[in-house]
């Protein structure tokens, strides 16, 4: 495939759209015509850390941007980091994170490279694993890269600065994983690396480490971190707050109808592949109450199964919700169960907490374990572990094919 002769600077307009920040528009648009006069496409990476096997909403982001920029005949380099994985991110958080070892990072790898061509072209794709490279870094190369940045830059990100004076540990691997992202994208050569907000330090540190390995700066494009069904947190698999690509139709279904309705506007913006002046409109017509927005829930549900199941898998999740939830399709006899107000913090409860005062597990431990083998749902919809839920009144509550209640909230 030929790099797009559609005009540079549309191009341009195109991929920036949606973007929090890029670094810089002007080196984008020269690096886009330098492409389409060389017929050499850009090499636009992405980094990703499995420290977790399922790709979820939050990752499809960046993946969909990358997506944009194949259309235009540009190559993905997607980096699995299997290397800098087992020293672990410190971005965004406030502690050292846990080092996977390397069966672990190397299983989480395989699942994202079954789950990305659900989304990005296969012959536009390389995917890479950075242990080939960085794993055979001798020392006097990671001592010619630490010798890029200063300890002073080093404590100007944000988490750092916060632990250091608080007194809480650094550990100097942690120093490391910006270099080792940065030393990615000098081996690969990359024109354009794309990542969350909370990248931005790193990002900045790769420009200057490429420019002191006498290559051109790459740009750096940012783009928005989508928050989990908890509305609160980052979308993440440890939090379980997560939507999973691979989930089961039903999965993916009953977790998009638990988003709260204030988060709509973004999930419609960020996920849901739809025309902008689609969106607009619809964000529109929520914001001024002329639609439910249990109805833009379930178009938006229906639409992401069709993107990650197909139009069938789509069809039976919606049906299924529909006899469950809507219709409230239940045995005779069912049990209410009236829960106290008290139980509840920032309008939610804890998913173990939940089964247990539904009368549907003796204990927490129990519940825990009926948790862990996945037979909660909670009107449809698998509860995990951790999670907190918020519960609507009338909600049903089932463990197994058998056993459940419908909830309801006390005043």
């Amino acid at each position: 495939m030929r790099v797009s002769e559609v005009p540079a600077s549309e191009q341009l307009r195109v991929l920036v759209s949606g973007a929090v920040d890029v670094i810089t528009e002007e080196d984008l648009l020269a690096k886009l015509r330098r492409a389409q006069e060389t017929d050499v496409p850009l090499r636009v990476k992405l980094g990703a850390d499995p420290s977790a096997p399922d790709i979820h909403l939050g990752h499809t982001v960046p993946l969909r941007k990358l997506r944009q920029f194949q259309s235009f005949g540009h190559e993905v380099y997607f980096v699995i980091g299997d290397f800098t994985g087992r020293i672990g991110d410190p971005s965004g958080k406030s502690e050292t994170r846990r080092q996977l070892g390397e069966e672990e990072v190397r299983a989480n790898a395989r699942t994202y490279e079954e789950q990305i061509f659900k989304i990005l072209v296969p012959g536009l794709t390389h995917v890479v694993f950075n242990n080939d490279w960085l794993g055979g870094l001798d020392f006097a190369g990671v001592i010619r890269l630490a010798a890029t940045q200063t300890v002073a830059r080093m404590l100007e990100r944000d988490e750092f600065a916060a632990r250091y004076r608080e007194g809480r540990p650094i550990h100097v691997h942690e120093f490391m994983y910006p270099l080792a992202q940065a030393y990615d994208s000098v081996f690969l050569r990359a024109d354009v690396e794309l990542g969350g907000t909370d990248q931005t330090f790193n990002f900045v540190a790769t420009r200057d480490v490429m420019r002191s390995f006498s290559l051109e700066a790459q740009v750096a494009m940012t783009l928005p971190l989508l928050v989990g069904t908890d509305g609160t947190e980052k979308m993440s698999k440890s939090l379980g707050n997560y939507i999973g690509i691979d989930d089961a139709p039903g999965e993916i279904y009953g977790r998009t109808m638990s988003i709260p309705d204030r988060l709509l506007p973004d999930y419609l913006r960020l996920t849901a592949d739809l025309p902008v002046e689609t969106v607009d409109r619809l964000v529109r017509d929520l914001a001024e109450g002329g639609v439910n927005p249990r109805d833009i829930k379930m178009d938006l549900a229906r639409r992401l199964v069709e993107m990650y199941c197909g139009d069938e898998a789509a069809v039976a999740a919606e049906d299924a919700f529909r006899h469950v939830f809507q219709e409230r399709n239940l045995p005779e006899h069912s049990e209410e169960v009236t829960l106290d107000p008290a139980e509840f913090q920032d309008g939610r409860i804890w998913a173990a907490r939940l089964v247990v005062l539904g009368g549907l597990a003796s204990s927490g431990s129990e519940a825990k374990r009926l948790l862990r083998q996945g037979a909660v749902r909670l009107d449809g919809r698998r509860l995990l572990e951790d999670e907190d839920v918020d519960v609507a009144d009338g909600a049903v509550l089932q463990v197994g094919r058998r056993r459940h209640v419908r909830l309801r909230r006390g005043h």
